[in-house]
């Protein structure tokens, strides 16, 4: 089937959110920001410089500049280039071949390219946590929250996200930091996040954060 063309939409707002089950807070100690196939390929198939493309973009480098002054992991997720038909296996039923062999087309996007101390794993599946060591990394780092956000909100991001709480992992996906075919399907995966994890904005996540800073002196 491939990327379907993507017509610009707005961005949810926070009264427009569904209510979260669960009432976790976040710790900037125990959490950690994923960051999910922001490559060209994927990032390309919305309208430039429209919504919600701008906010996307913006959204998560703000969420990874506070992440890095707070000393959380950043993690991005990337789908590799030209992969054999047996690596991509039923993927390539439903999505295609993927994303070929040009770098610039797996290139994370040029806004977040990754820093020194920032980890890229290889995303085979829409599952971040499938054919990776991301739950490893985690625990190595006394990890047990994560910060989800990217594309597609109804592919990787809720997959991810449920498999994180299904790992006793608490997952918080950041409705206007994630991305999707549409208005509607985007509403539909943070309908489903809301069940097993803390759908929240960028504001209201950063704010938090800070809050929850605990001092390293101390």
């Amino acid at each position: 089937m491939g990327l379907p063309v993507i017509a610009s939409y707005s961005m949810p707002d926070r009264a427009a959110l569904p209510r979260s089950c669960a009432s976790w807070s976040i710790d900037p100690e125990r959490a950690a920001l994923l960051v999910l196939d922001m490559q060209n390929h994927f990032v390309r198939a919305f309208p430039a410089q429209r919504s919600p493309v701008v906010e996307l973009v913006e959204n998560i480098a703000a969420l990874r500049e506070l992440a890095g002054t707070l000393g959380m992991p950043v993690v991005f997720s990337a789908e590799p280039a030209a992969q054999l038909p047996g690596q991509r296996g039923l993927v390539a039923d439903v999505w295609g071949p993927g994303i070929g062999d040009e770098p610039e087309e797996s290139a994370i996007v040029e806004r977040l390219t990754p820093r020194p101390g920032e980890h890229v794993l290889p995303n085979v599946r829409p599952n971040a946590f499938l054919r990776s060591h991301l739950g490893r990394l985690l625990r190595s780092q006394g990890r047990d929250q994560i910060v989800v956000c990217g594309v597609y909100a109804h592919l990787g991001v809720l997959l991810t996200a449920a498999d994180a709480f299904m790992n006793d992992i608490q997952p918080f996906v950041v409705a206007d930091a994630v991305a999707d075919f549409s208005a509607e399907e985007h509403s539909m995966a943070l309908r489903w996040a809301a069940r097993s994890g803390v759908v929240c904005t960028t504001d209201a996540l950063l704010r938090d954060l800070l809050l929850g800073r605990v001092p390293r002196d101390a």
